[in-house]
């Protein structure tokens, strides 16, 4: 038992040391890249070098989320291949250490990789937020005015507004839609001229207008207003300045909500919930792909590094082909979803435990 735990140390020991430096420089390099590629659309919009570099700071934990993954694999074949080639891999089965055995620890430790890709993924929603706006793909938090904007809010209503002004708490032009096009929900159509905010009510008060109600067993219903108040226009003004938000800046659980709303206004949201449920198996192929590369890199550790480091990339790349292939069957509705979006995985696990049964213990 002393042996297996020395062992046990040992492997993990030299796991964590690649892992942490993938981790950290896998992303690195992927945001320098970006930041390269997009680097002349970026000046035309009158950033400055430090502005660019902070939005690359905000933007580095979403392209870690990517990444660790891909670590977790880099770490895995780059301790496993090493071991093999220096022949302490036959000494530990000379000692009674499996190879299942021996590489149990790094498996351990991939599945705590995954929990970490997931908590970075759910931190980088609001990084993301933050570079989009440092790059002028959002409107910035310090403006106080928005022209001509759609909003689509978490209860299933659309606002349309010609203009907003925060400093005045105002708006003009409001027109409010609720589709109902499935069985039990109305059509609601609600237009005034204008809206202010009050502060008493957490709401906005609707200025001359009316509301036009259609259901599947009436006719229509006209009612003009004064003023109006619903219950479920309560975004604060500087809420509204925001544009809607794209997957990768939603946490999976507001993801979530988002496509129910969605939902109940009869939108197809297949593209949708194939990138909600990436967002579980992503972490999840930390420790499929591990399980993937630790008998790989046992094929043939005479080869050196060269060979560790083609069935990395080889392994990262296929990967990703076949979650953006997963992206675009589950959106065209032929496969789940959610099915489609862990068919990677499945693919993969099925490899990883071919190649462990294979493996000399």
């Amino acid at each position: 038992m002393p042996l297996v735990r020395r062992l046990s140390s040992y492997v993990l020991w030299q796991w964590l040391r690649i892992f942490v430096l993938a981790a950290i420089g896998l992303p690195v390099v992927s945001v320098l890249i970006n930041i390269t590629d997009r680097i002349n659309r970026l000046l035309d919009r009158d950033l400055s070098g430090a502005t660019i570099a902070l939005a690359g700071l905000y933007g580095l934990p979403g392209h870690m989320a990517q990444m660790i993954p891909a670590a977790a694999l880099f770490a895995t074949v780059f301790t496993i291949g090493p071991l093999a080639r220096n022949s302490e891999i036959t000494a530990a089965k000379a000692g009674g250490v499996s190879f299942h055995r021996l590489v149990f620890p790094l498996l351990v430790a991939a599945a705590f990789a995954a929990g970490l890709c997931y908590w970075v993924g759910e931190v980088a929603t609001e990084t993301t937020a933050r570079q989009l706006e440092l790059e002028k793909e959002r409107i910035a938090r310090n403006q106080t005015s928005r022209y001509e904007f759609v909003y689509l809010a978490d209860n299933g209503w659309t606002y349309s507004v010609r203009s907003l002004n925060t400093d005045s708490e105002t708006m003009q032009g409001v027109v409010l839609e609720h589709a109902g096009r499935r069985e039990g929900y109305a059509n609601i159509a609600i237009s005034a001229d204008s809206a202010r905010w009050n502060d008493s009510t957490g709401r906005w008060r609707l200025m001359g207008g009316s509301s036009h109600l259609l259901t599947d067993t009436t006719g229509p219903l006209t009612i003009r207003f004064a003023s109006l108040e619903l219950p479920s226009f309560n975004e604060a003004p500087r809420s509204l300045l925001i544009e809607p938000k794209r997957p990768e800046e939603m946490a999976y659980a507001e993801l979530g909500e988002y496509i129910r709303t969605l939902d109940r206004s009869g939108n197809d949201t297949k593209k949708l919930k194939v990138d909600r449920a990436i967002k579980l198996a992503l972490p999840a192929a930390c420790l499929v792909i591990a399980l993937f590369g630790a008998p790989l890199a046992m094929t043939n550790p005479r080869a050196g590094p060269a060979w560790g480091i083609a069935i990395s990339l080889g392994t990262t790349v296929l990967y990703l082909l076949l979650i953006n292939l997963s992206k675009a069957v589950g959106a065209t509705g032929i496969v789940d979803p959610t099915i489609s979006a862990w068919v990677p995985n499945g693919i993969f696990l099925l490899l990883g435990g071919w190649l462990m049964i294979r493996v000399r213990t």
